[in-house]
């Protein structure tokens, strides 16, 4: 008789699937660029999948307050699952459940804007999320860098840029 495995070979492939480093810092980079050419001052953070964060990349001039709003927003969207729009529904719709959820996370959760997920062949890999400037700017800056994280993972490592600074 074959005993069964304590860990799914699922769970192997999927744990495998994370988030690098360097794509991380190419998900902010592109943000942070749009963030200028728009004459916006922001805050970038970029969570794993468990919403930890990776970056946070505050602009100078940035709000202060916005290098606690962006880890909050981007570890919100991870956790859940859910783009920001999908967040903020179900914050409105469930508030006290959300509340609840929220305490039991350990961790400060932000329903709001400018937050979405970052995934690889379907599988959630962490969020970005912007804070800091108008609700569009920060939108706009949110999409570049799901947009770069797009571009990352479809080009060979080579060819993707240097971070050594």
């Amino acid at each position: 008789m074959v005993k069964p495995s304590l860990v799914d070979p699922r769970i192997m492939e999927v744990g495998a699937m994370s988030l690098t480093l360097n794509e991380a810092r190419a998900v902010s980079l592109r943000a942070r660029e749009h963030a200028e050419a728009l004459g916006a001052t922001v805050t970038i953070a970029i969570v794993d999948a468990g919403g930890h964060l990776q970056i946070l990349d505050r602009m100078d001039g940035a709000n202060p307050l916005s290098a606690r709003i962006a880890p909050a927003k981007a570890a919100g969207v991870a956790l859940f699952h859910r783009d920001s729009s999908d967040l903020i529904g179900l914050a409105e719709a469930y508030p006290a459940v959300f509340a609840q959820i929220v305490e039991v996370a350990g961790t400060p959760i932000v329903a709001g804007r400018a937050a979405r997920l970052l995934r690889r062949q379907g599988v959630v890999l962490g969020a970005i999320a912007v804070a800091g400037g108008t609700l569009d700017q920060d939108d706009e800056c949110v999409d570049v860098g799901v947009d770069a994280h797009t571009l990352a993972t479809s080009t060979p490592v080579s060819a993707q840029a240097s971070f050594a600074e």
